[in-house]
């Protein structure tokens, strides 16, 4: 496999993209995103695609969140704002993309790894895999948009409780929820699942594909351009409050 951070591949219909980090969890660099984004920006326009994965390697981590060295160094009202947008603009890419995009959990997926999740149409989960919000854990709200798609995804009020109380949720309790559509067999390949999750889109033409997503995802632009202003004051509010790096020094000593 390439030693590449992001890993693209084409396979008939279906865009892959692999996040290629697994010695760091698979951590979300601000350079991997942009790659995400310009990558998905590149094929907006590809009439022989009819859906994008994102995935990541190994079996622990879909993306255990943003890359906390990196993120040591973002300390200004400024700095946080910027690295917010553009956090957001990535995973608008998927949000905006024409055809189905979907997340193919090979492992956890928590904190920015958690909105980049929920920023793809629909998940497929391994059977092991958790998906939590853990923001709160380190005194800091959502970034990049995932605190409003997983709002439109399971309602306000449970969205209110998963956020508030950091909870992680398993595969299986998640698609009870409606935050993941589909858990693979145990021992089923991922691979495989998501080949069989995704037999009946490939069977529709890309028109009627794009024309279901645009239908579908109207309400969703809405919210988010009248949410994402208040979600991205309170985070930077919140990532240069003192309590923050408190949190996060704890952490780091834990």
């Amino acid at each position: 496999m390439s030693d590449a951070p992001l890993i693209i591949e084409r396979n008939g219909a279906i865009l892959t993209l692999t996040i290629n980090r697994p010695d760091k969890r698979n951590a979300l660099s601000l350079a991997l995103l942009d790659d995400i984004g310009k990558t998905l920006a590149r094929h907006a326009d590809d009439d022989g695609i009819l859906a994008a994965v994102v995935t990541a390697a190994g079996d622990k981590c879909f993306a255990a969140g943003g890359d906390l060295q990196e993120l040591d160094g973002v300390r200004s009202e400024a700095d946080a704002r910027t690295m917010s947008k553009r956090g957001r603009a990535a995973l608008d890419k998927l949000r905006t993309f024409p055809v189905p995009v979907i997340a193919a959990l090979n492992g956890h997926a928590l904190g920015g790894g958690a909105e980049l999740a929920l920023a793809c149409d629909l998940r497929v989960a391994a059977p092991h895999a958790e998906i939590g919000f853990l923001q709160g854990q380190l005194a800091v709200t959502t970034a990049w948009g995932g605190g409003i798609d997983l709002a439109l995804t399971i309602g306000d009020r449970q969205a209110l409780r998963m956020l508030s109380t950091s909870a992680k949720l398993e595969a299986s309790r998640a698609q009870d929820i409606g935050l993941v559509d589909w858990v693979c067999a145990p021992g089923q390949p991922l691979d495989a699942c998501v080949r069989t999750f995704l037999k009946p889109y490939l069977a529709r033409t890309r028109a009627v594909l794009v024309g279901f997503k645009a239908q579908t995802s109207v309400h969703r632009r809405k919210v988010h351009a009248e949410r994402a202003a208040v979600e991205q004051e309170h985070f930077v509010r919140t990532w240069t409050h003192a309590d923050h790096w408190a949190a996060v020094a704890a952490a780091k000593k834990g």
